[in-house]
Formats: structure tokens, sequence, C-alpha cells
């Protein structure tokens, strides 16, 4: 027993002695406890005055910013002329019921409109993806401090996927969204709180996705050219603001509901059954003209488990599961322009879905990888919540947990 509990002393020495300063020394931790214990980073430490607070919605730019208020001065006047909806906790009881029903604003929520009038002078929404047969591969919410195994899943299939993160996730867990650069996966806009975005007045909306992308720029050196609001909750003011910012608004046509578990009586099977619709859908030709988009998430451990659930199942059915961007052939997805994505057909050259072999795990063949450049990052710090837990583990790695677990209450 002696041994067993100097041996757990010494794991837990080495667990301690991680490198939290530098991405691949945070991508190589296998713990989630000590994923999820929070870090600092010196850089974002230094730069944190010139943000929000982390988690606290945006209601005004930041006092002193003059880049920001010159920005949005420049876009004010244009901003059309729309009253705010509901409040930010996404209570609508007192708007819906005189809101005209042709739904002059295109609010995503009240009717799933994702196609602005001629008139407004706005694009639709990404939806969908053109390419048939193919699955537009993306999550919400990152980064999640106890993504690694996930990433590791996805990085041992060679699958790539586009990252919708919140501004306040990615300066708390920076080298987890450094690590979407590093991977080659792409990154988007989530906003800085995450909540519903027409409740908020043009300043604040405004600096709900400015402080999200100075942020994700700070901590990975690219600026996104794409955003999700969160819950779909979007009408043609925030779809301008977002214009204005150089953001595109990609939406969703499925819904899997994985972050809905537990609440409005949504169980896993419902969730699952949502994946085997998709699955079906393929195998019976709805996608043969053009690809889909289903709304996923890195949200928890349910999330993230039951997305590498149904990847082989994803794999069989889609020709082809590339980043949102590569689907769309936008070979420059951010800003800065050194830093590149193939286009889709020599992403897909390069690229083969996934095929489960006998024992039940993945492979795949894949050849290079889909980015070239680098993301310059030289910041980034943090503090944060914790919303991650260990995902799956074999059973035998889990006996040894117990077991450790015993040994340390000695």
């Amino acid at each position: 027993m002696l041994s067993l509990l100097l041996g757990a002393l010494a794991l837990t020495g080495a667990a301690s002695a991680q490198d939290r300063t530098t991405e691949s020394g945070e991508a190589a931790i296998t713990d989630p406890s000590t994923e999820c214990t929070a870090y600092a980073y010196a850089p974002v430490t230094a730069a944190k005055a010139n943000f929000p607070e982390i988690w606290t919605p945006v209601t005004a730019i930041y006092p002193n910013d003059t880049a920001a208020y010159a920005k949005f001065t420049a876009m004010n006047a244009s901003i059309p002329d729309i009253s705010p909806k509901g409040t930010m906790a996404g209570d609508f009881s007192n708007f819906t019921p005189t809101y005209p029903a042709t739904d002059p604003d295109c609010w995503w929520t009240y009717h799933q409109c994702t196609t602005p009038s001629a008139a407004s002078g706005l694009s639709p929404d990404v939806a969908s993806v053109p390419e048939p047969r193919t699955l537009g591969y993306g999550f919400d919410d990152g980064p999640n401090c106890s993504h690694n195994a996930f990433y590791d899943y996805l990085t041992e299939n060679e699958q790539k996927a586009t990252m919708f993160y919140i501004g306040s996730n990615v300066m708390d867990w920076p080298l987890e969204a450094q690590r979407a650069v590093a991977d080659g996966h792409q990154i988007c806009v989530h906003t800085w709180s995450h909540r519903y975005m027409t409740s908020f007045s043009n300043e604040g909306a405004f600096g709900e996705l400015y402080y999200t992308m100075q942020a994700i720029k700070l901590v990975t050196g690219v600026t996104p050219t794409c955003w999700r609001p969160p819950f779909g909750d979007v009408d043609n003011r925030i779809r301008y603001i977002a214009s204005q910012l150089g953001l595109e608004t990609i939406l969703w046509k499925y819904d899997s509901n994985d972050w809905k578990v537990g609440t409005d009586g949504i169980t896993a099977q419902d969730v699952q059954q949502n994946y085997d619709n998709l699955i079906a859908n393929v195998s019976g030709g709805l996608f043969d003209t053009q690809g889909a988009i289903m709304l996923t998430h890195e949200l928890n451990n349910y999330t993230m488990q039951v997305a590498m659930d149904n990847y082989p199942a994803l794999a069989r059915a889609f020709d082809h599961i590339v980043p949102i961007a590569v689907a769309q052939n936008k070979t420059t997805p951010y800003v800065e322009t050194n830093y590149t994505f193939q286009n889709f057909a020599s992403y897909i050259a390069n690229h083969t879905n996934a095929t489960v072999v006998s024992d039940g795990s993945v492979s795949a063949s894949a050849g290079a990888s889909a980015v070239s450049g680098g993301s310059g990052s030289q910041s980034t710090g943090a503090i944060g919540k914790s919303a991650g837990v260990a995902l799956r583990v074999p059973a035998s790695l889990a006996l040894g947990l117990v077991v450790l677990g015993a040994a340390l209450c000695l």
C-alpha cells in the first residue's frame, strides 16, 4: 500500500509540473481536472484591462478604446432602425405578441429566417454548404477546458472542423484556443458572453462581437471572418453590425439538441435520434445537390462524447466532412492573408472520411494538412470557469483512477 501511495504522490507531482505556458504543453495534458485548473499566462493578463469583464454582457464600448469607438461611429448611422427584442436570457414574451407576422426583421428566433429581403442589402445567412453530400462540421461554445481528448480524437482521424469560440472562454482558456489553430481548425466568433444578441443595444451588440474578435486575435494571432449567434438569435440589425465587422453569419438547418439534454424534456435518446435522422437523410438523397450543417457543441463531456460516438456513422454516410470554410471554398478564412486553407477539391483529395475497423475503433486515411501558415500567436493568459469533465476512458484506466483516488484518501 505504501508503494501505491508513493506512486500516487508521484503522479500528483507530475500533474503539477505540467507545462501550462505553451499550446503544445497544454495539449499534452490528459487529466481533465488538471486541464480545467485555472492558469495565468502573462500576455493576456497584461491585456485584460483593455477588455470587458469576462462573462459579463457588453453594454458599451470599453472606456478609452478609441479604435472601437471609431469603428462603431463609422457604422452607427447606417444600422437598421430596429428595436432590441426581449431579454438577454431569451424571454420574448413581452415582444412577440406585437411583432408583425410578416417578420420584417428576418428574425431567426421568430420563424428561422435566413434570407433577408433584397431591400436590406444584406447577404443570406449560411445555413447549409454548397458541396453535395458534404457535412460542414463545427462545434459551438469552446474552447472547453477539458477538450484535449476530443481534439485528440479529431486529430487521430485527420478531421478538421469549424470552432465557434466564446470570447470569455478564449480569455479563460487561451492555450486551448491556440490548439484550434495549431490543429488546423477554423475559428469563428460566438460572442463575448453568449446571450441572445437581438436583446442588445447597437453598441452592446457591436462590443459582443468586436471584443471577441480582439480576444481571438490576441490569443491566436488570427482574426475571424465568421460568427454564429448564440441560440441562432439574429435579425437584420445584428446582421448589419456583424457584416460591418467583416463577419459572415453562419447558422444551421439541423439541430442535434445536444446542448439541451436534461432541459425542456430533451433526452440523450432524442439527441441520438437527431443524429440518426441526419444520417438517414443522406441515404435518402436529401443532400445530393447541397450539403448540411448541424448544430453541435464543445460544451461539455456529453456533447463531445456524443460527437465522437456518432463520427464513424457520419463519416460512412457523407462523402466528405470538412470545415465550413472549406465547403464554401474560402481559402482565406481570416483577415490575415498569410494563413490559408486548401479549397474543397484540394482538401478532399488529401482527406478520406474515417472508417470503422473490426475492433470498433476509428481509423482514417488522410494526406497533407489542409492548412498553411501559422497562428503567429505570442499571447494568452487566463483565469476562468471550469466547464469540463472527463470524457469516457478505457475501463482499465478508470479502475486505475479509482485506486489512485482511494490511495490519496489514506
